[in-house]
């Protein structure tokens, strides 16, 4: 035996079998050029990063109980009077809609009830329009000026409205031009917060998207004023629309704030523990 073939069978055990791969084995596992084969766990190790950042995105458009507590028990509220709504008795339903209705009976009676009472109620339930835009835009407007201010915008805009709208009927009414029955009509819903909230919302949103959500809303509410379908609600709604936009520097303000909070927050990476995200 040569000295190189000693030293090729030092460390073999006598008697143990296969113990050098065979030239067939080798050859399957090196490809041309000599490197070794790597798995193709390696192409796929960002399909986690990445899937984990589109749920991260998709979290941001609903609200969570710790990322927009306000719009999320809101939306559980609502839910619950919308099944109620839609299931309850009647006769007790038309009862509750009545008692909370914000006409000018109402209003000159018990304001503050009524204002409060009147937001419970969607008008055309869970599955109509006003609800799904309730869910996304007061999610986004929340995620940005905190559920204190959200909350503050959306009822300055459902009262302000309500009260611009109401109040010259009951003003008709004194001066005869209206009949008594006008004091009287059924008048709940989300609509004129979730305006204000529209508003607000594209103040704090790039030029890009301001603009066109601006432009729908003009188009939408102009038709809405040449239906004249509910003269009360088709000048509610633009005016609840101006309410938000009048609330502007006041949420960017805060908007700046809270993002240079977050700057200045400490990092738990740069400290050494693994940071985790919480919607």
């Amino acid at each position: 035996m040569n000295p190189g073939t000693a030293r090729d069978h030092a460390g073999l055990l006598n008697g143990i079998p296969r113990q050098r791969p065979t030239a067939r084995e080798t050859a399957d596992e090196t490809p041309e050029g000599g490197d070794i084969a790597k798995t193709p766990v390696a192409a796929g190790t960002s399909a986690g990063p990445q899937a984990r950042g589109l749920l991260r995105h998709a979290v941001q458009l609903v609200p969570t109980p710790t990322g927009t507590p306000f719009t999320f028990a809101y939306t559980l509220l609502l839910l619950l009077t919308s099944l109620y709504t839609e299931f309850g008795d009647p006769d007790t339903v038309r009862t509750l809609l009545e008692g909370s209705s914000t006409d000018v009976q109402h209003l000159s009676r018990t304001p503050v009830l009524v204002l409060l009472a009147s937001a419970l109620w969607i008008a055309g339930g869970i599955s109509s329009p006003w609800a799904v835009g309730f869910v996304f835009i007061l999610t986004a407007l929340e995620r940005r000026v905190g559920g204190v201010r959200t909350a503050g915008v959306f009822l300055l805009g459902h009262v302000v409205a309500t009260l611009v709208t109401e109040v010259p009927v009951g003003v008709s009414v004194m001066a005869g031009q209206l009949p008594d029955s006008s004091l009287h009509r059924l008048d709940y819903g989300i609509s004129f917060g979730l305006m204000a909230s529209v508003g607000a919302l594209a103040g704090l949103l790039p030029p890009l998207l301001r603009w066109p959500l601006l432009g729908v809303m003009a188009v939408l509410l102009t038709q809405d004023l040449l239906d004249m379908a509910d003269p009360l609600a088709s000048w509610g709604h633009p005016t609840a629309l101006l309410v938000g936009v009048v609330c502007w520097p006041v949420l960017r303000r805060a908007e700046r704030r809270r993002a240079a909070g977050r700057t200045d927050e400490p990092s738990a990476v740069t400290d050494g523990q693994m940071g985790s995200y919480v919607p």
